[in-house]
Order: structure tokens, then C-alpha cells, then sequence
């Protein structure tokens, strides 16, 4: 995840899956659709940042509940 301090006044989320780190599209979709939800549960606890969540390994054999935790670990850790 990077981030920095944003213009807006609430958190902004840009989420990025790369064709070669999961290859099917609707593992793609899934990926954003578990992030976007986990943005939009904390969003008001975070500070105004603007967000992008990049994915750096495959996660062809992750799990729902896996990709869920690891975005809540990465939220957790920003909001401090």
C-alpha cells in the first residue's frame, strides 16, 4: 500500500491488480471488491490520505478470508 496526505477531506482509495499477478478476471474483481469493502468500513477513521493498494505476489491460491486479513492488517497499521 502507499500513501500520502491528501487534498480531500476524507481518505481516497485507488486499488491496482495486475493481469500477470492474477490472471483471471474475476479473481481480479474479487481482489477490488474485498478491498473497496474494507476501505469503506474504515474510511472514517482514517486520516485524509490518498490511498493505492497494489498487489506485489500472486495470490492465484489466496483465499477470501486471506486477501480479507491482509487488508485489514494493512488498514489496522494506518490507522495506528
Amino acid at each position: 500500500m502507499h500513501y500520502r496526505p491528501g487534498e480531500a477531506p476524507t481518505a481516497r482509495l485507488g486499488v491496482v491488480v495486475a493481469k500477470r499477478l492474477a490472471k483471471r478476471a474475476n479473481l481480479r474483481n474479487l481482489v477490488k471488491r474485498i478491498v473497496r469493502e474494507q476501505f469503506r468500513r474504515r474510511r472514517a477513521a482514517l486520516a485524509p490520505f490518498d490511498l493505492v493498494v497494489r498487489l506485489h505476489a500472486p495470490v492465484d491460491t489466496a483465499t477470501r478470508s486471506m486477501i480479507n486479513n491482509d487488508m485489514v492488517r494493512l488498514l489496522d497499521r494506518l490507522c495506528g
